[in-house]
């Protein structure tokens, strides 16, 4: 069973400056909640006990947000507003199934990943991109049947535009399993149009095996001189590790750039 998550929180957000200048592009209000919360109950509601977040110094509001006691506290003495007390009560109940781990230096989503290596537990965790929000169903939960049922290493697949492959990584797939299954071949981190193997990407969910860490601990770095989380995924591809692409049924939305960001606040606002 897996009952742990981790989510990379250290990144920049520079396609959402000016509001990132000043604040935590995973703090910023979606439909009038947190972004990061709409991963978090996604965890919740999929099973998962313990989510560590990979955060850096420059981000430690992130951190500030689930250890405001005493500001909380003050409010409700003065006055037991019980909208107050049932934010209050969400936020501490987060606030005991997270752990923080810090990365300060940018170098990319692997480099993120090694770092939670000794709080893993288990032989694979669960991995939550916070940029990618799947509402209606809960895509970590199919993903982790899917897990139970094949007995590997999983991860979110959905068709993009061609002309936009070189924002994602794009699998190659070796053959269908089930109806919203697929064995992968290859995964390529950000190919060009003329070299992506097909336009099915990965999408901001995975559920990794515990030996992806040996990867990564000799992980050279990749494009953009960043440590990718795809190039030690496809290492282990290269060893026979099963890999499964699995299509979602949920809606998708790109929170990490301002277009995309403002799209959210509008569809989540009609659900």
């Amino acid at each position: 069973m897996i009952k742990q998550a981790i989510i990379p929180l250290a990144g920049q957000g520079t396609r959402l400056l000016p509001l990132t200048s000043v604040f935590a592009k995973e703090l910023l209000p979606i439909n009038g909640r947190p972004g990061v919360e709409y991963i978090l109950n996604e965890c919740i509601e999929a099973g998962i006990k313990e989510i560590i977040f990979i955060i850096s110094q420059k981000k430690l509001m992130i951190k500030k947000y689930f250890y405001s006691d005493t500001f909380y506290k003050n409010i409700i003495k003065k006055k037991k507003d019980s909208k107050v007390i049932e934010e209050y009560k969400k936020i501490l109940k987060y606030k005991k199934m997270i752990k923080f781990v810090y990365q300060n230096k940018p170098k990319g989503t692997g480099d993120a990943v090694l770092k939670t290596k000794k709080y893993i537990k288990d032989k694979y965790f669960l991995m939550l991109l916070p940029d990618d929000l799947i509402m209606k169903y809960n895509c970590s939960k199919s993903m982790i049947s899917a897990h139970k049922k094949y007995k590997s290493s999983v991860m979110a697949s959905m068709n993009v535009k061609k002309k936009t492959v070189s924002r994602w990584g794009i699998y190659n797939l070796s053959k269908k399993i089930s109806k919203n299954n697929f064995l992968i071949k290859e995964v390529v981190e950000k190919p060009s149009i003329k070299n992506a193997p097909s336009n099915k990407a990965v999408i901001g969910r995975y559920i990794l095996p515990k030996t992806i860490f040996k990867k990564l601990l000799h992980q050279k770095p990749g494009k953009g001189g960043e440590i990718h989380i795809t190039d030690a995924i496809q290492s282990l591809i290269n060893e026979n590790e099963k890999f499964i692409a699995h299509n979602f049924a949920g809606k998708y939305l790109d929170c990490g750039t301002m277009n995309g960001f403002i799209k959210s606040n509008i569809e989540i606002g009609k659900l």
